[in-house]
C-alpha cells in the first residue's frame, strides 16, 4: 500500500483527541479513526501530571487505532500554554555562487541566520515562518528560489516555547508507547483547517477557545503575522458557574454545555433548570437567563484579552474578514454574536474544512479543529511555507515507516532531539 497515514494528537486541558487520517491518490484527506479521552493531567495547556496524561493519550490513541484498523507508532502532537511567545526577526546573507542564482540551500542558510537571536536558556524555537523575502532591495518576494541576486534578506515570525513544557509532552507520548514525529503550535494547527485561503489573504484573526488556554493567530496577505496563547478559557467559565451556583464541577460543566448561552439577549424564553442538591439537600431551580449572566462576563473577558492581542499585533485594522472562533469554548450558543459585539468585526464559528471522506461528520465540530489541523499539517507540510522537518544542517529528514506498510511524514527533527537530550 502506498497510502500515507498520519496521526494527529491534541493533548488538551480537558480532553485528549487522536485522529488517524490518510490522503488518497487524488490528494483528498480521509479520516480513518477518531479517539477521545477525558484529560485531567494538564493545567492551562501544560502537563502537570505525567501518569494521568499518559493514560489519557493511550486511551485516545487506542480508540482511534480500533476505528482505523491500524497500529500507530508515530504521532504529530500539538503544544500550547501561556509560555508560548512570538516575535519578528530579520536575517541577511549574500549569494556567493558564480551565477548569483538563489537556491534552496541559500534560503535555508538565511532562515538559519534569522534564528541567531538572544534567548533565555530555558526557551527554544518551535517554528520559524517566513513573512517575506527581499532580493537586492526588492521586497514582497514570496519565493526567491531561482531568482538572481547578490543580497538576500528575510523577515520571519519566530515562535518560542519553554523547553521543559515541550519536553514533558514528548515524555508523555513516549511513555504511552509512541514516537513524536513533530511538535506543532496548536493555533497554527487549527488555522490550517478552519480558515479559508481567501480569509487569510484579506486579513483574519483566529480565536481558539479551549478548556485551559485561548489561542490567537492573526493572518494577513496569506501569512501568519502574530500568535499568542492566553491562560483564560472555557474552564474559567465552568469555575464561575461552580462558584456562583454552589455546584460540583461536573454539574457546572453539564449545565454550561446543555443550557449555557453567551448572550442573555438570544434567549426567547427564560426556561427553568433544576439542579440536584449536594449532600442530600433538596434540588434548586434557576433560570437560563441567570446562567447566561454568569457565562457572559467571563466570555467577554476572554474576547477582550483576544482583542488586546490582536491590537498588539498591529494588524487590528487589517482584518477585513473579521474573526473566526473555534475550539470547544466557542460552542456556547451566542458566542459569535458576542464576539462581533465585543470586537466590532464580523465573527463566525469555524468548523474543520478540507476533508473528503471517512469519519468527516464525527470531526465536523469546533472542538476537533486542532487535531484535524495536525493531520492536515502532517500530510501537507508545505501549507506553512517551507518544510517543517528541517534539521540543523538544513536537510529534510527521510520519510519513515510509521505503521507496518505505511508511511508517516517524518521523524522528529534532529534539532528537537538534541534540545531534549540537553536537559
Amino acid at each position: 500500500m502506498n497510502e500515507q497515514i498520519v496521526v494527529g494528537l491534541d493533548i488538551g486541558t480537558t480532553k485528549v483527541c487522536a485522529i488517524v487520517a490518510t490522503v488518497d491518490e487524488l490528494n483528498r484527506v480521509n479520516i480513518l479513526g477518531v479517539g477521545r479521552a477525558p484529560s485531567d493531567g494538564l493545567n492551562r495547556g501544560v502537563v502537570v501530571n505525567i501518569d494521568r496524561t499518559v493514560a489519557a493519550v493511550q486511551q485516545a490513541v487506542r480508540e482511534a487505532e480500533r476505528g482505523a484498523g491500524v497500529e500507530v507508532q508515530n504521532v504529530v502532537v500539538g503544544i500550547a500554554g501561556d509560555h508560548v511567545q512570538s516575535f519578528q526577526s530579520r536575517g541577511v546573507i549574500t549569494i556567493s555562487n558564480r551565477n548569483h542564482e538563489i537556491g534552496n540551500h541559500d534560503v535555508e542558510r538565511l532562515i538559519d541566520d534569522t534564528t541567531h537571536v538572544a534567548m533565555p536558556a530555558d526557551r527554544e524555537i518551535l517554528h520559524v515562518i517566513p513573512q517575506e523575502f527581499i532580493v537586492d532591495g526588492q521586497d514582497g518576494v514570496a519565493d526567491p528560489v531561482g531568482m538572481s541576486g547578490v543580497r538576500l534578506e528575510a523577515n520571519v515570525h519566530i515562535i518560542t516555547g519553554l523547553v521543559s513544557a515541550a519536553k514533558n509532552i514528548y515524555r508523555c507520548v513516549e511513555k504511552a508507547g509512541y514516537q513524536v514525529a513533530d511538535i506543532v503550535l496548536e493555533p497554527l494547527a487549527s488555522s490550517f483547517t478552519v480558515l479559508h485561503p481567501d480569509e487569510k489573504e484579506v486579513g483574519v484573526a483566529l480565536i481558539d477557545i479551549g478548556g485551559g488556554t485561548t489561542d490567537i493567530a492573526v493572518f494577513e496577505d496569506s501569512t501568519i503575522r502574530h500568535t499568542a496563547v492566553v491562560a483564560v478559557a472555557g474552564n474559567k467559565v465552568t469555575d464561575d458557574i461552580r462558584k456562583g451556583l454552589g455546584l460540583m464541577r461536573d454539574q457546572a460543566e453539564t449545565l454550561k454545555c446543555d443550557y449555557g448561552v453567551a448572550l442573555a439577549d438570544v434567549l426567547t424564553s427564560d426556561e427553568t433548570i433544576s439542579i440536584p442538591g449536594i449532600g442530600g439537600r433538596t434540588e434548586k431551580s434557576i433560570g437560563r437567563s441567570t446562567l447566561a449572566q454568569i457565562i457572559q462576563p467571563r466570555l467577554e473577558e476572554i474576547l477582550e484579552i483576544a482583542a488586546i492581542e490582536i491590537k498588539r499585533s498591529g494588524y487590528g485594522r487589517h482584518l477585513s474578514s473579521g474573526v473566526v472562533l473555534t475550539g470547544g469554548g466557542s460552542m456556547t450558543p451566542g458566542t459569535a454574536e458576542l464576539a462581533a459585539e465585543v470586537l466590532g468585526v464580523d465573527a463566525r464559528i469555524g468548523t474543520p474544512m478540507g476533508l473528503s471522506g471517512g469519519l468527516v461528520e464525527e470531526v465536523s465540530d469546533p472542538k476537533f479543529a486542532t487535531a484535524v489541523g495536525l493531520v492536515l499539517y502532517a500530510l501537507r507540510p508545505e501549507i506553512m511555507g517551507g518544510s517543517p522537518f528541517r534539521t540543523e544542517g538544513g536537510v529534510v529528514n527521510n520519510i519513515v515507516e510509521s505503521i507496518p506498510g505505511e508511511n508517516l511524514v517524518a521523524r522528529i527533527a534532529t534539532r528537537m532531539k538534541g534540545w531534549f537530550d540537553e536537559l
